[in-house]
């Protein structure tokens, strides 16, 4: 049975190391706090007007959004 050598890929050597900068102004939330609330408050709705397993899976989100918002 013939012996294997090990090969290089040329193509993964050639590609150069990736680099960024990040920008100077911090940005902003894809939502805000209220607008989050409001998404939640919509997913709990049609948890109880959608009784199939669609309305389930929609309370389940919106208890694990719940749960990573603000308290206040």
């Amino acid at each position: 049975m013939p012996v294997r050598r090990a090969t290089r890929c040329p193509v993964v050597e050639s590609f150069e190391p990736v680099t960024a900068d990040y920008p100077p102004t911090p940005r902003l939330p894809l939502l805000t706090a209220a607008e989050a609330r409001e998404v939640v408050r919509y997913l709990f709705l049609l948890e109880q007007l959608d009784l199939s397993p669609r309305g389930a899976a929609a309370g389940q989100l919106a208890s694990d959004l719940a749960r990573r918002l603000p308290s206040n």
